[in-house]
């Protein structure tokens, strides 16, 4: 038999080679003791030849609610396996990747070597319950800084607390022993609602970082400086919790019932919109709920409002110019829908413009407060919710279309004209007190005599209304060149159509180029003071006298209205 056998095989090295299909453990779902770490066997016992020799061995590890479980085969890697390609089986080893399959998560590995797929290798980064070393080291590491910052934190907020309590017993003492001046002041000491521009920004800062509106502010009242139908208005100190230093401000107290009028000025004051040089500057708002009030801390200035300025003091032409022209700025920015920027804004009208709701800054610039009863012209107010808002002002100060109850509730422009008639009698009582018209009288409100002290609303009818009746201008007044253009201004703006009125806008553009259209008429005036003698010639012209001050007047204002309101 034995030579018989070498024949046998020597025909067999005679054959043509052809290539053999892998060998591949091939066993179907099975439970497996492999746990998805290091390596491991499949043991699988089913050793099989592949259908083609482009198949690879593959195998595939799960994990499962009741423990693991390995697959092997034999599978064509251009086809997909449970909607996963293979891409890794040109290796000679089985490296398990986890993958994404149509039945959930499971690890693959594919290799082209015969029995392949029956030692399975993890990788470290595959692991799933392998922990990394690098973590406890890090937590370890970072746990004193974390002990550190919490304890520097805890103390810090102890230490806020503690100054706190501290500051407020000493308020509540102060008040016990000493009470406010039941009083208002006297010119010399006249107090107002708005601080230094230079130590704005600081007490608003402060107010900030104590209040955070959690916690009453640390204020000490000192002065009742103004009273009206709503609040009372004081003098305070804010103090500083790290140091003895204070800031001084002013306090708004409303009595609990008042709580709509101190929400409304609140919810206005609280539109970041409005802040303005020529608006009074807010601080915060709190509810004392301990003395039942409720408070608005504004800035403190101490030159007092206007009707108390004016009282007091005669002013120039040049402080009339930068009064005049900065209640206009505020009053405009109070009307605008758009901020400088191009922003869109919500308008505001303040429906009670007057001389004792404006004050007067250190640099004799105004600005604009109490805004209780101030209206957000919002574009989702109705009509009927424009008509509930009621006939609200002083009388004094009312436009005839508020005081004959005809105001245009489907045009939101007609309650800015109302701020306008408003600010035109502020206006005339402001050049009033100006030395520029000549012979200067004791201050009086817009109307003076001609009414009470607190007139009504049917009194101001009458004048108003049934004898159209304005503030005097005296002839005198139009002998100054910027006196003149101020007083034109003012018939526009008190004109009894409202739509013939002016806009705050264009107030404020009038009087600010007053000044270029004074520069101009003055050099023509010196220039013509050096014409010689003999050049010029004596003309008899007759011209009514009343038809010359129209056109004098007229040809100074050079500014168009209607073209700045486009712009």
């Amino acid at each position: 038999n034995r030579p018989k056998r070498n024949m046998n095989m020597n025909k067999l090295t005679l054959l043509p080679f052809y290539p053999l299909n892998l060998l591949c453990k091939f066993c179907d779902l099975e439970a497996s003791t492999c746990s998805g770490t290091g390596a491991c066997m499949s043991n699988c016992s089913i050793t099989s030849i592949c259908d083609s020799n482009s198949e690879v061995c593959v195998a595939i590890w799960r994990k499962n609610e009741t423990g693991f479980s390995i697959e092997t085969l034999c599978h064509e890697p251009s086809r997909p396996l449970y909607g996963v390609m293979l891409d890794d089986y040109n290796s000679s080893t089985c490296q398990m990747k986890e993958k994404n399959t149509t039945n959930g998560s499971a690890y693959f590995c594919s290799c082209t070597e015969d029995e392949c797929n029956d030692q399975l290798i993890f990788s470290p980064i595959m692991d799933p319950s392998q922990d990394d070393p690098l973590i406890p080291v890090i937590l370890v590491s970072l746990l004193p800084l974390l002990v550190m910052g919490i304890v520097v934190v805890g103390m810090f907020y102890w230490y806020r607390a503690y100054r706190q309590r501290q500051l407020n017993q000493e308020w509540e003492g102060s008040i016990k022993k000493r009470k406010p001046i039941a009083g208002g002041l006297d010119c010399s000491d006249a107090c107002a609602i708005m601080m230094d521009d230079d130590r704005s920004d600081s007490s608003s800062t402060v107010a900030n970082n104590l209040n955070h509106n959690t916690e009453p502010l640390p204020i000490e009242l000192d002065l009742l400086v103004g009273k009206g139908r709503f609040a009372q208005v004081y003098k305070a100190k804010l103090k500083q919790t790290t140091s003895d230093q204070f800031e001084t401000v002013a306090v708004k107290i409303f009595p609990y019932e008042e709580y709509a009028s101190w929400k409304n000025e609140k919810d206005i004051f609280s539109n970041t919109d409005l802040r303005h040089e020529n608006i009074l500057q807010f601080l915060t708002a709190e509810e004392r709920k301990v003395e039942k009030q409720y408070w608005l801390i504004t800035a403190f200035h101490p030159r007092g409002n206007l009707q108390e300025y004016l009282t007091c003091h005669v002013i120039s032409w040049e402080e009339l110019h930068v009064l005049s022209s900065s209640l206009a700025r505020g009053v405009a920015h109070l009307h605008s829908d758009r901020l400088p920027c191009g922003r869109p804004k919500v308008p505001i009208v303040h429906r009670d413009l007057k001389s004792s709701n404006i004050l007067v800054k250190n640099d004799l610039t105004c600005c604009v407060c109490d805004f209780g009863l101030g209206l957000c012209l919002d574009s989702s107010l109705s009509v009927d919710d424009l008509a509930n808002s009621g006939q609200v002002g002083t009388a004094r100060y009312m436009a005839p279309e508020v005081l004959e109850a005809r105001l245009n509730l489907e045009n939101i422009e007609s309650f800015k004209q109302t701020d306008i008639y408003s600010m035109a009698l502020v206006l005339w009582e402001m050049t009033s007190r100006c030395e520029a018209i000549g012979e200067v009288k004791d201050y009086e409100p817009a109307y003076g005599s001609k009414v009470r002290e607190h007139p009504c609303v049917e009194s101001m009818k009458d004048n108003v209304l049934r004898d159209r009746g304005r503030p005097e201008i005296p002839d005198s007044w139009l002998q100054h060149q910027g006196v003149a253009m101020i007083c034109a201004t003012i018939k526009e703006c008190w004109d009894h159509d409202p739509e013939a009125r002016l806009t705050a806008h264009c107030v404020a553009e009038r009087i600010s180029e007053m000044e270029d259209e004074m520069d101009k008429l003055s050099s023509r005036s010196s220039s013509a003071e050096k014409i010689p003698e003999e050049l010029k010639i004596p003309i008899e012209v007759e011209i009514p006298e009343e038809e010359v001050k129209i056109t004098k007047i007229q040809n100074i204002i050079s500014v168009d209205c209607s073209v700045s309101d486009e712009k």
